[in-house]
């Protein structure tokens, strides 16, 4: 019984070894990143390559539209009238929480769109390691709700 009992403890800690083994590693420096990527996606213009920041099941909930956004289809949609007004966005705070497999940056950002004008938000993205790289799994982006005049 004995030796079950240690044979037993031995396999439990080198299978949660193994479990920490299989996060992937991410800094919030590479999360900053990642913001980029989707920032410098939407300067393409092009919302086919928006959309490949999400994963199959993320969900949007878009700063323009009261209708949140649940396939890829969907946020192809949304992204193609958004793209009309050629928005930019840049961080203004944000606060970052790293999990195994899993991100959360939330924070506030303000869009600059075309005709020079600026659309504060706050935002909060969350990703997941899936497929081979980090996707968006969740997205909520809302203009700030107190006018700032």
């Amino acid at each position: 019984m004995y030796k079950f009992v240690m044979v037993a403890a031995v396999a439990s800690v080198l299978a949660g070894q193994a479990m920490a083994a299989e996060c992937m590693p991410i800094t919030e420096k590479q999360v900053e990143g990642l913001f980029d990527r989707w920032n410098t996606s939407l300067a393409t213009l092009n919302p086919d390559k928006v959309v490949e920041n999400y994963a199959p099941d993320a969900v949007l909930l878009p700063t323009v539209s009261n209708k949140p956004r649940l396939t890829q289809e969907e946020r192809r949609a949304y992204f193609v009238d958004f793209l009309k007004k050629k928005p930019q966005g840049k961080i203004d705070s944000r606060t970052i929480k790293i999990g195994c497999d899993k991100v959360i940056d939330t924070g506030t950002y303000t869009f600059t769109l075309s005709d020079g004008t600026k659309v504060p938000a706050r935002y909060t993205f969350t990703y997941k390691f899936e497929h081979g790289k980090w996707l968006i799994t969740s997205h909520h982006s809302s203009v700030m709700p107190e006018s700032h005049s």
